[in-house]
């Protein structure tokens, strides 16, 4: 009895295995399924994509008989889908049929379109006549399933990958405004974006960019407000990438550039769907990879990275304010370390005679230039901030004030630098983070370098020849020919109303001229005209009294 029980164990075993279909199947390249059809021949098709996916233990092919009557098998990762669907919606109607159905078909044109319109409870289904298309859908994560003397293969969107719950953007802190970002998943990126623009002319256009990542990429804009030549412009940069892998948003980013050597960001990003739905508004155009929570934004111009959601969340006079704060900010930090070396350097007759005398005494001990000391502490500076970024954050917080406090009053008490110094930096840093986008903060930070240098070279002189060069190359970029420097040069009236005063709602009746929009009206004349009028006070003590009077 003992021996018939592991016999009859082993015989489960083995039959277990063998419905889960893990025998060898020969390598074969997926090249060479780049033509070959779904034709009816089950064990063929189970053969073509045994041979492309190979031997994985996370794949799985069931096989069964649809209605008792037709062998089937279906191809599916576990780890991919919602198996809960799969077993309820999917294999119990395949397997058993519908209750009502007076008879099953006698063939499989028949069996096909019983299958769609009377057996399966899932909404999410389609036939696909090549095996390569079915493999790259089951690699996405939905299921397969291939029947015996079928044509087609059904595909059907079982995927359920975990994600992370919506949170508020890490790097785009606002104080009023949305608290939501985007995530790794596209189609919830996707619905986050429908969610504030509901409205039938939003387009999301889809397309796969990599050889063997297959990464989806979503082109969002808004018909009739974008420029239909953008969009196809975008189109064709896509098409042209022929490239191993997409992991990211900022892979794509480096493709679709204009000028790939500039410093300067030409492509903006963002994780904040109210942002991009504001810059589809404007007639721009969104792309999001799947995989990446931040979004790009085409075409760019420098204001944008100066600019934050609060600006039109508040209200117009306070919020001008802020960006001249922002932009007072920006110019420090790019320039303020190269004009104290060359003020010190070069003409310290231009500053006040007792801060000279104060600056001259702080300096006495310092063995350095005044270009060798700035640089050392910029430097140093950038690899504290490298440091904080990349340790742990419950270590990160500790060791900036550890580097900042202790290292630079330990490096002034022991003469290395001067006071006025590490007050100079530590200015230009606070600059840096008051600029809202890392990416044009970074190439400010970067820029710093080779205006110090010029400085502690030629003086002032080297300090305007190197923003002269700034200028010049500013002036010549361009984000899918849009000037960079819009809407200033060229210069745009009505672009100037959001250039470095955020004018009110009603200035800016228009899209931005320089996007070319279809639809440049944004505001209606008769709301402005009614915004321009004098205020309905109803509520007017003085009017009250005279009606009650009356």
């Amino acid at each position: 009895m003992a021996v018939k029980g592991i016999m009859f164990l082993f015989g489960r075993r083995k039959r277990r295995r063998s419905s889960g279909d893990n025998g060898e199947y020969p390598r074969i390249p997926a090249e060479r399924l780049n033509d070959a059809a779904v034709d009816g021949d089950l064990e063929r098709v189970v053969r073509q994509i045994r041979g492309v996916l190979g031997e994985n233990d996370d794949f799985t092919i069931r096989r069964f008989l649809v209605f008792g009557r037709y062998p089937a098998a279906m191809f599916f990762y576990p780890n991919m889908i919602d198996m809960t669907t799969l077993n309820s919606e999917i294999l119990k109607p395949l397997m058993y049929g519908p209750p009502h159905a007076e008879r099953l078909p006698e063939n499989g044109e028949e069996l096909w379109d019983f299958l769609l319109e009377s057996t399966l409870y899932h909404s999410d289904v389609r036939s696909e006549t090549l095996v390569a298309k079915v493999v790259s859908d089951l690699l996405r994560g939905q299921t397969a399933v291939i029947i015996e003397g079928v044509a087609q293969a059904l595909l059907l969107g079982t995927r359920a990958i975990e994600k992370r719950s919506i949170d508020q953007p890490a790097t785009e802190q606002v104080i009023r405004g949305p608290r939501e970002g985007f995530i790794e998943l596209l189609s919830t990126n996707i619905s986050l974006i429908r969610y504030r623009l509901q409205t039938p002319d939003l387009r999301v256009k889809t397309m796969e960019v990599g050889r063997r990542s297959q990464s989806k990429v979503a082109i969002c804009y808004m018909h009739g407000i974008t420029n239909p030549e953008l969009v196809k412009e975008i189109t064709r940069r896509l098409d042209l990438i022929d490239v191993d892998a997409i992991l990211d948003s900022g892979y794509l980013e480096q493709f679709i550039e204009d000028n790939q050597m500039s410093p300067f960001p030409q492509v903006q990003y963002t994780e904040r769907p109210d942002k991009v739905v504001a810059n589809l508004l404007e007639g721009r155009v969104a792309l999001i990879v799947d995989g990446s929570p931040l979004a790009l934004v085409v075409p760019t111009v420098f204001s944008q990275f100066y600019q934050t959601v609060e600006d039109y969340t508040e209200r117009f006079l306070m919020m001008s304010a802020i960006r001249w704060a922002r932009l007072i900010a920006l110019v420090f930090s790019l320039v303020f370390p190269s004009l104290y070396v060359a003020i010190i350097s070069f003409n310290p007759e231009l500053i006040p005679t007792e801060f000279a005398v104060a600056v001259a005494g702080g300096r006495a001990g310092v063995p350095f230039p005044a270009i060798v000391e700035v640089l050392v502490i910029e430097i140093s500076m950038e690899v504290l901030r490298e440091a904080t970024i990349r340790l742990p954050q419950q270590v990160g917080g500790a060791l900036s004030i550890v580097g900042v406090l202790v290292v630079g009053q330990a490096a002034v008490a022991a003469g290395f630098a001067s006071p006025i110094t590490v007050v100079i930096i530590a200015l230009t840093t606070i600059g840096s983070f008051a600029t809202p986008a890392y990416n044009a903060a970074l190439a400010l930070r970067l820029l710093r370098f080779p205006l110090i240098v010029l400085a502690g070279i030629f003086g002032l002189y080297g300090v305007m020849i190197g923003l002269i060069l700034i200028a010049n190359h500013l002036l010549s970029l361009k984000s899918f020919g849009v000037p960079y420097l819009s809407p200033l040069v060229p210069g745009s009236p009505q672009g100037m109303k959001d250039l470095f005063l955020r004018g009110p709602f009603w200035w800016m009746s228009t899209r931005p001229d320089f996007l070319h929009p279809s639809d440049k009206t944004r505001i209606s004349d008769r709301t402005v005209e009614e915004l321009k009028k004098p205020p309905n006070n109803v509520l007017e003590p003085a009017d009250i009294e005279n009606t009650r009077k009356r």
